[in-house]
């Protein structure tokens, strides 16, 4: 079996929600549903001597999210990651996302497919 999977790179997410927007449409979701969402983390006190705060925007997939199956079958993107607008998601092969991390705060989300 193999494992493809997108890496989410969080040092970059903006928070624009292009990619909630974008799977919504694809998949005919409601406003209250979706495949991913942004969570906001923050603001957090980084350094106590500076006014030094920092954000964070998480994207998360949920149970409605089966990696855009029908498109990645077509060898087309998942529509998140097409649609991205900070460009720090990446789709392919998990073991070749796994050698392309070089940051903390980057993060594979991988489903396995025949």
């Amino acid at each position: 079996m193999a494992y493809r999977g997108i890496l989410v790179d969080v040092d970059y997410c903006t928070g624009c929600e292009a990619c909630v927007l974008a799977c919504q449409q694809e998949h005919g979701y409601s406003e209250r549903e979706f495949g991913l969402k942004i969570t906001k983390l923050g603001p957090l006190h980084i350094d106590e001597s500076k006014k030094d705060y920092q954000y964070d925007f998480i994207p998360q997939f949920t149970r409605w999210c089966d990696l855009c199956a029908e498109r990645t079958a077509k060898g087309k993107q998942p529509t998140c990651v097409q649609h991205c607008q900070a460009q720090c998601l990446a789709w392919g092969d998990v073991e070749e996302l796994a050698r392309s991390i070089d940051a903390p705060k980057q993060m594979i989300v991988a489903i396995e497919q025949a």
